[in-house]
């Protein structure tokens, strides 16, 4: 699997709830735009050869601060909610426990 989180594939989007608009600004045949990365979580044989530390929820909680000081770089941030399946700080609730995976090498190789 590829090390970025970022899979970008152009796809025509010829979708029938559109067509009054497109015919409105006369495009014929649809638009060309980016689909939406699909997102591949970790299997249970995948989480079963990392390192998951524990973390409780706290105040002040972000995810940049959490990647820079499990991995060294505030550059690997959505590695936490990936992993978690909680996109948004938001998301978390105080005192909820989340898992950091570890080893940062071994968790890229699974995105």
């Amino acid at each position: 699997m590829s090390n970025t989180r970022y899979h970008k594939s152009l796809i025509i989007n010829a979708s029938p709830l559109y067509q009054q608009r497109f015919e409105d600004k006369e495009i014929f045949g649809g638009v060309e735009q980016y689909s939406y990365p699909s997102i591949h979580y970790p299997t249970k044989e995948e989480i079963q050869g990392l390192f998951l530390k524990p973390h409780i929820w706290t105040q002040g909680d972000r995810f940049y601060k959490l990647a820079l000081d499990n991995y060294g770089s505030y550059r690997h941030w959505w590695i936490i909610p990936w992993f978690n399946q909680k996109p948004l700080e938001s998301d978390y609730k105080l005192g909820e426990y989340i898992y950091i995976p570890q080893p940062l090498e071994a968790v890229l190789a699974l995105t």
